[in-house]
């Protein structure tokens, strides 16, 4: 076996020469090494079922032979001229995007970060309306940069001493936990129509969009109830504004269609996609429709943006979904997944709410009273990476166990998981 300088070496080396804010899964961390399709390998040679596939990036598979070899081909042959320069995979995967994306979206600007296709579409945005003002969402998270951390609703990842202005947040569509204290369907949705009552009173009336993941992946997997998005979409509309769905986690046959907003039967005016485009390799986009899209006419450029490489990953992905129905296999496991899950949660009510769509499904642990139990969920975690399960974990009190693994997953490999969550569950008395 390859010698490796283990996990305790590279925390010591994180310490010394990472920026304190990144942190790591587990007290005891172990170093991964390889990946095979849907499994993990670390440098002992253990073997681990990989249900995050890298917060919902490998959805076609660790290291998928199909795509690996398209894109070392690719590297062997042309890595980087940068895209003032012509060269064809970069059209061919706009032209593909805007085959498979909602209603009349079309023109695509290529970046290499999630990040950087929020940013692109917010600054998008501004350009079409010529307004500043942003309405997003209580507890989404939309990145990493000065805009984007203002976007963001989770105090943990605002962390900007100074967030960009003119922007308002709008009550999040939690059932489980209504931050309106009502009920669906009594409620009306009536945490959609705060998105208006926002606009008037808050703002001058002219917003530029309304931003949301299509569901909120680190809040907890939150899925917005029928017809929310319906009800934003109109209201935004008209103002004025435009509707902006982050489609970053959600995109690329994850929740058994090829992007979540689909669900709700809405196009957005803007999506941003990014994680699984690559399946590991870095890329991202922002789509829009022609009349919006247009409106971009000043010079615009990503060094790196729709490079030849991540191109290919790009088609490479994309043929790969639809040659090997992977929508199809995701809303069928994901309904195993949670049939499964509710079946545990009848004997151990530590699981208080099970909701998702596809393979992006979460679990939310919880006392008898209904408070977050994060410390029993790190717990649990803990002891199914022992036994050979990566199992992700989000929302706002990080107490939200998270299944967002590749879409290539097994039903045996689902069976695997839950039989072993219900055991570790047996162990804890949870």
């Amino acid at each position: 076996m390859k010698e490796y300088i283990g996990a305790e070496a590279i925390l010591e080396k994180k310490k010394k020469y990472i920026m304190p804010c990144l942190g790591h899964f587990y007290r005891e961390p172990r170093q991964i090494v390889r990946g095979s399709m849907q499994y993990l390998f670390d440098s002992e040679g253990r073997k681990y079922l990989d249900c995050f596939a890298g917060v919902s990036v490998i959805n076609c598979g660790h290291c998928n032979p199909e795509i690996t070899e398209k894109v070392t081909k690719q590297a062997k042959t042309l890595q980087h001229v940068c895209n003032i320069y012509l060269t064809e995979n970069f059209v061919n995967l706009a032209e593909k995007l805007a085959e498979i994306t909602p209603g009349d979206l079309q023109k695509s600007f290529f970046c290499s970060t999630g990040t950087e296709a929020t940013e692109g579409a917010a600054l998008l945005a501004t350009i079409h309306t010529g307004s500043s003002e942003f309405i997003a969402l209580r507890n989404g998270l939309h990145g990493r940069t000065k805009l984007t951390m203002s976007l963001t609703g989770i105090g943990m990842w605002r962390t900007d001493p100074n967030p960009v202005g003119g922007i308002q947040f709008a009550p999040n569509p939690y059932c489980y936990r209504c931050p309106l204290g009502k009920t669906h369907p009594e409620c009306g949705l009536a945490c959609a129509d705060e998105v208006e009552t926002i606009i008037r009173t808050a703002t001058s009336g002219k917003p530029a969009a309304f931003i949301a993941e299509s569901i909120q992946g680190n809040a907890g997997i939150i899925v917005p109830p029928e017809g929310y998005f319906q009800r934003v979409k109109e209201i935004i509309s008209s103002y004025g504004g435009l509707f902006i769905a982050d489609e970053v986690q959600t995109g690329f046959a994850r929740t058994g269609r090829m992007f979540a907003i689909e669900h709700a039967g809405v196009t957005p005016d803007i999506m941003c996609v990014a994680k699984a485009l690559g399946n590991g390799q870095p890329i991202s986009a922002f789509i829009a429709s022609a009349k919006v899209a247009d409106s971009y006419t000043k010079p615009g450029a990503s060094t790196l943006g729709g490079n030849p490489v991540s191109s290919t990953a790009g088609l490479a992905v994309l043929n790969y979904i639809e040659e090997h129905r992977l929508a199809e296999n995701a809303e069928a496991r994901g309904r195993e997944l949670r049939k499964g899950l509710a079946e545990i949660q009848k004997r151990h009510p530590i699981i208080g709410d099970i909701r998702g769509l596809g393979l992006m499904t979460g679990a939310e642990f919880v006392h008898s009273d209904k408070s977050p139990a994060p410390e029993e969920l790190d717990m649990v975690l803990e002891e199914l990476k022992d036994r050979g399960f990566i199992v992700g974990k989000n929302g706002v009190a990080r107490n939200v166990m998270a299944f967002q693994p590749p879409l290539i997953i097994t039903e045996e490999n689902i069976n695997d998981v839950l039989n072993a969550l219900e055991q570790v569950l047996v162990k804890f008395k949870l």
